[in-house]
């Protein structure tokens, strides 16, 4: 199969954000119009990120993010959104700490939040955010290649930002092949709202994708009635399925040839698809994929065209860090 699309939202200057889409819908149905739960229980978390660190450009990439559009607020320099963790659906409000290089996320739910709930909110934010991610060696390349280190001036600090999950971002990673990105994101919310995971932070609604238990009650013709799509449904329904079977610990930390062929085996995905899933689901920077788009970032950038052997050549010299190099190139070039 064809597997290219445009993944990165191109400018990483802030834009406001659609509000038509903060509503998510059923998709072929009506939108929702439930009122979300109130939150009665709260818990409040500092999560330390690895300096340098800077918050602010976190939230300028998130509000040209289109992938996540409705599902996060970036208002008032603050973060916040809809988890589902052990079965509860939480709210997230997260802002810069004032005396550390960390963010302080206040967590609340409908029904007292447990340790083990909130540790695993803790853990989804900190890998979102890029909180753990060591920028020490790939400033330090940057420094010695003059064109791109002008990227890293105005990106200073910015650790990359992932799916909140690598199960959410495989279904987009499907439904956002080769259709323009307001169609496949009006699928994402059909799947969204159809979940029904809402809850109210800030006085704003904000929707958790859904779990994967949620996601094995959909069958396939209840998947193509929700997007329109019956292609894409057939390979949500047997991709989630063998999701279920992967071990996303190995994932994260396995042979990176390893892991990149169980994630060719899932069905929907090739080889563009994969990268994606490795880069920006998974945190896994060692290995590049270059596409047109990242070549024309490329020649922005360093001001001339690449072939596939000088591009190369460029990818190397940055070693483990390639595919963090890459999503600058893309968000800042």
């Amino acid at each position: 199969m064809t597997d290219t699309t445009s993944f990165e939202a191109g400018a990483f200057a802030a834009r406001a954000e659609d509000a038509s889409a903060s509503r998510p819908t059923t998709g072929r149905g009506s939108a929702r119009t439930a009122t979300a739960p109130a939150p009665a229980h709260s818990r409040t978390l500092r999560l330390a990120a690895r300096p340098p660190f800077s918050f602010s450009a976190s939230l300028a990439f998130l509000r040209s993010f289109p992938a996540m559009t409705g599902q996060q607020g970036t208002a008032h320099d603050a973060l916040t959104l809809a988890l589902r963790e052990n079965g509860t659906t939480l709210g997230a409000r997260v802002t810069a700490a004032p005396d550390a290089p960390a963010v302080d996320c206040v967590l609340t739910a409908a029904t007292p939040l447990g340790d083990a709930t909130a540790e695993a909110a803790a853990h989804r934010l900190s890998h979102h955010l890029g909180l753990a991610d060591d920028l020490t060696d790939f400033y330090r390349l940057a420094r010695l290649d003059r064109p791109f280190s002008r990227v890293v001036e105005r990106l200073y600090g910015y650790h990359q930002v992932s799916f909140p999950s690598p199960r959410e971002l495989l279904c987009w990673a499907i439904l956002c092949q080769r259709v323009p990105l307001p169609v496949a994101r009006k699928m994402k919310q059909a799947l969204v709202g159809a979940a029904g995971n809402r809850i109210t932070v800030d006085g704003e609604s904000r929707w958790a994708f859904p779990d994967a238990e949620q996601l094995a009650c959909f069958d396939e013709p209840a998947l193509q009635h929700l997007i329109g799509n019956q292609r894409k449904a057939g390979y949500l329904h047997r991709a989630l399925r063998q999701w279920l079977d992967l071990d996303e610990s190995f994932l994260r930390t396995g042979p990176y040839d390893e892991v990149r062929d169980q994630l060719l085996r899932l069905a929907g995905i090739g080889p563009w698809s994969a990268s994606f899933l490795l880069i920006r689901g998974l945190g896994r920077t060692e290995h590049l994929t270059p596409d047109k788009e990242m070549l024309r970032a490329a020649q922005r950038v360093y001001g001339h065209d690449f072939d596939d052997a000088a591009f190369a050549a460029l990818t190397t010299r940055y070693g483990r860090h390639q595919g963090y190099w890459g999503h600058y190139l893309r968000v800042g070039g």
